[in-house]
């Protein structure tokens, strides 16, 4: 590149420059707003009544979107997929059955690749949502309904690169999927379940019982047990702590790393004095069902680093501490 080539980098303003991009697209997000009329209505009562998948596509630009368009209504409980075009053309046409309604994105609404299977399509009766920019363009008049998508003005200073009208197509696709979501009633938790290795997913589904410690890693100790025996159990497990049960397992305290910093203070003899004399009583405990995620706020409230784990009579089934929550991603 030449010298007179060279843009002088110290003289741009790229917070202006960045600032005027924004304000460009908002402006056209903003004007979007007229144009979710009867036509979206209708696209998104034929999405709700798709007996099969929704398909979308799209070429270049509107392919990356009409990408995460797809992603986003599988994961709100619109079975979705994405198909290339251009790859229809060569089989993949073979993907989309007549109980499917396909979603067809283009800014032009010329695009060769596209225009190019809509006969396909009317054959087998498969119902076509377009989103365009041109309402009176090709793949626009042969939909069964069209959705506005155009743009006044690219974010590009040159008006060529696909940016207002991109994020103006992504903002209509959330549109369409986020009222699918509420016209089918699909709860957090539903979309819990399709994003299992998500934090989201881990707060909604991980319950205490998957994350709790049970069987020979629960410490506990006996009633009659020393302080010392006590820490040779807290030590051997790992925990931080221990609970105190009677003959049937029932939970009668518990001792943690706190209380023997507590008892050292006390001067208290770990070897002679009985762990009941220096344990908790009427200790905090958790049920086995309950969401590892609302425990967790329980226990900073609280100050608690660990929890002993019971059944309904009180009798000792798991315990957990922080670092379990930790290692299971709900923090």
């Amino acid at each position: 590149m030449s010298s007179n080539n060279k843009s002088n980098f110290s003289s741009v303003d790229f917070q202006r420059l960045g600032r005027e991009v924004v304000s460009t697209e908002l402006a056209e997000i903003t004007a979007l707003q007229s144009r979710i009329d009867e036509n979206f209505s209708s696209a998104c009562e034929l999405l709700l009544n798709c007996k099969g998948r929704i398909v979308v596509t799209g070429m270049g630009k509107s392919g990356h979107i009409g990408g995460k368009i797809a992603a986003t209504l599988a994961s709100t409980g619109s079975p979705a997929f994405f198909v290339h075009p251009g790859e229809a053309s060569h089989g993949d046409l073979g993907m989309i059955t007549k109980n499917d309604v396909v979603i067809a994105l283009s800014n032009s609404g010329n695009t060769a690749e596209i225009t190019t299977i809509i006969p396909i399509l009317k054959r087998f009766s498969v119902p076509l949502i377009s989103m365009t920019g041109d309402k009176n363009s090709t793949l626009a008049t042969e939909a069964n309904f069209n959705l506005d998508v155009g743009v006044s003005k690219e974010a590009c200073p040159h008006d060529l690169a696909p940016t207002s009208s991109t994020t103006v197509a992504l903002v209509m696709g959330d549109a369409l999927a986020v009222a699918l979501l509420q016209a089918r009633g699909f709860t957090a938790e539903d979309f819990a379940l399709s994003h299992p290795g998500g934090s989201l997913g881990k707060r909604l589904l991980l319950h205490v019982s998957d994350v709790m410690h049970t069987g020979d890693n629960i410490p506990k100790v006996a009633e009659s047990a020393t302080v010392s025996e006590a820490l040779l159990e807290m030590s051997k497990k790992g925990l931080g702590m221990t609970a105190i049960v009677d003959e049937k397992d029932a939970v009668l305290g518990l001792y943690t790393d706190g209380d023997l910093r507590r008892s050292l203070d006390k001067n208290i003899d770990v070897r002679s004095t009985a762990i009941c004399n220096v344990m908790t009583k009427n200790c905090r405990t958790t049920s086995a069902d309950e969401l590892a995620a609302s425990i967790v706020k329980q226990m900073d409230d609280h100050g608690i680093n660990g929890l002993l784990v019971t059944d309904e009579n009180n009798k000792l089934i798991g315990a957990f501490n922080m670092h379990d929550i930790l290692r299971a991603g709900i923090m």
